[in-house]
């Protein structure tokens, strides 16, 4: 099972191969926080209708996310942000929800490149 960010569900849309293979072929889920981005994305990008799209086409699998994997979380984002790796909010949220639920973590950010329990498939360089 695979818990998709932002960038997962944005090169999913573009039709990214390697995105759409992992994505079409698994369980996935994702949470508000995720989604939220996505929508950024589509109203930043394109225009409000494509958002609404993008919203839609990932909101049946949404999750949600327990106080206890947010607090979580945020002591990650913090330990990490000691170690010059600046996480996002939503982000950490979410590689917290793959850890605290024996998942992958599917991005193509260059942070999580070589961190435990993440499926990268970012750029090699």
């Amino acid at each position: 099972m695979y818990f998709l960010d932002s960038y997962a569900m944005i090169e999913y849309l573009k039709g990214t191969p390697k995105f759409t293979e992992i994505i079409d072929k698994n369980d996935i889920c994702t949470s508000d926080f995720h989604l939220i981005e996505l929508y950024y994305f589509g109203l930043k990008d394109v225009n409000k209708e494509e958002a609404e799209k993008y919203y839609e086409a990932f909101s049946t699998i949404k999750v949600p996310v327990s106080e206890r994997t947010l607090k979580n979380a945020m002591k990650t984002r913090l330990e990490y942000q000691k170690k010059k790796m600046n996480l996002s909010y939503a982000d950490a949220i979410g590689y917290q929800y793959a850890l605290d639920n024996e998942m992958e973590f599917l991005t193509g950010d260059r942070a999580f490149k070589n961190l435990n329990a993440v499926k990268y498939l970012g750029k090699s360089t």
